[in-house]
């Protein structure tokens, strides 16, 4: 997918999102998981590029007030459902991340997991996202890296560009602190597009 303008984007995740089957599935992503005792309790959270809003919807489940958003309409409907079946809410916001205003100290949590974007649409976001955090706010971030190409388990592995190192994105947070940061492999099961053994970068990073 060379062509990343917003209206491509949009049309190849409506096209991605648009079945019946939840192209990630439906269970939230392991490594946010894991990280649940490092978000501020019920706070305000906000799910970069949540498409079908398995995370977003997780998120609500343990009580945080959650906002959603992505870029394709399709996804954000199935969030919806997605939500209603588990009766929770979830705020949904059909937008580009990376014109989204995310304001300014908004945000107890913001998560962006497997949202690959050119480095630097990546490092404008990020850096936007540690001023949009409030003090003790954290970023959890998990992304391919480009060990990623050599295996066949899920990924933009066809451009390359858009895999991220974990040394490049833990200087992408202005007055924030890195509490967590991984590089290697991991089995991901997520639906039928992200399993097997991968090769990821992870990072928990804190506003001070």
């Amino acid at each position: 997918m060379t062509d990343n303008t917003p209206q491509r984007l949009q049309a190849f995740w409506n096209e991605r999102y648009a079945g019946a089957d939840y192209a990630y599935g439906t269970a939230p992503n392991e490594f946010l998981v894991s990280c649940l005792a490092k978000l501020p309790p019920r706070g305000r959270v906000l799910c970069l590029a949540d498409g079908e809003g398995r995370n977003g919807v997780w998120l609500a489940q343990q009580g945080f007030d959650v906002t959603s958003v992505d870029i394709a309409d399709a996804g954000l409907r199935k969030a919806r459902a997605l939500a209603d079946h588990a009766g929770v809410t979830l705020a949904t916001v059909q937008a580009d991340v990376t014109g989204f205003d995310l304001g300014n100290a908004a945000w107890d949590a913001i998560v962006s997991i497997f949202l690959h974007l050119p480095a630097p649409a990546r490092r404008a976001l990020h850096a936007r996202c540690a001023a949009a955090l409030k003090p003790g706010g954290v970023f959890v971030f998990e992304a391919y890296t480009p060990e990623q190409v050599a295996y066949a388990s899920g990924g933009p592995v066809k451009e390359p560009a858009l895999l991220v190192t974990l040394a490049e994105v833990a200087t992408e947070f202005p007055g924030c602190r890195v509490e967590h940061r991984f590089s290697g492999e991991r089995r991901v099961v997520e639906g039928t597009l992200h399993h097997g053994v991968a090769h990821v970068a992870q990072l928990v990073a804190r506003r001070d």
